[in-house]
């Protein structure tokens, strides 16, 4: 046992806490962004914002998929949070299926919301985005650009985007690549942690 592991007290609450600047990027809540560039910018401030703030160089946002409307935003937040699966698309899924009230953001009330993400996901969030009730998936930098700055993706299938579309979720790729990965690259130049790196690397 580490010297870290608490062995008194109450069980900690599992939480992902927003920093306090994100209303100086995303705006307010229900902020409309009509098109895919629009959302995608958003996700790319978000993404060089955290990293300049001490989080990862990744940034993501769920948008009501037909007018654009700003569900909640998300950012890396594995070191300000202490865990690994604080991905910023995990970070945006999670706060806006709070806010709509469900897990299943698929209900069939006719509403449906997009992911928007700075970097295609990675495995552990591309698991997330099945299971989340997302019926859109737009992505910015591409895995090889991630992976060029020495984090590892993990065994993302090489036919994410048929397996994904499978199952009901369209997938745009390439929106604002070029800035979305001179985030990552910038980042990597700064001397930023890549962690996990002992072991192939996270995002």
């Amino acid at each position: 046992m580490s010297e870290s592991t608490p062995t008194t007290g109450p069980w900690p609450d599992a939480v992902f806490r927003l920093p306090a600047w994100v209303a100086e990027v995303a705006g307010p809540v229900g902020g409309v962004f009509p098109t895919a560039t629009d959302r995608m910018a958003l996700a790319v401030a978000l993404a060089r914002r955290n990293a300049a703030e001490g989080g990862g160089p990744f940034g993501a946002a769920v948008f009501t998929a037909d007018e654009g409307r700003l569900v909640a935003p998300g950012m890396n937040l594995v070191l300000p949070a202490g865990t690994s699966i604080a991905h910023a698309e995990v970070v945006a899924l999670t706060v806006a299926q709070q806010a709509v009230g469900a897990h299943d953001m698929d209900d069939g009330a006719g509403t449906r919301f997009e992911l928007v993400t700075s970097a295609a996901p990675c495995i552990q969030c591309f698991g997330a985005v099945i299971w989340s009730g997302v019926t859109r998936l737009v992505c910015g930098a591409r895995k090889e650009d991630v992976e060029a700055i020495g984090f590892d993706e993990g065994p993302v299938p090489a036919d994410w985007v048929e397996q994904l579309e499978s199952r009901g979720i369209a997938v745009q790729r390439d929106v604002l690549r070029d800035e979305a990965a001179a985030v990552l690259r910038d980042y990597a130049a700064s001397g930023a942690p890549i962690y996990n790196a002992r072991r192939g690397g996270s995002d």
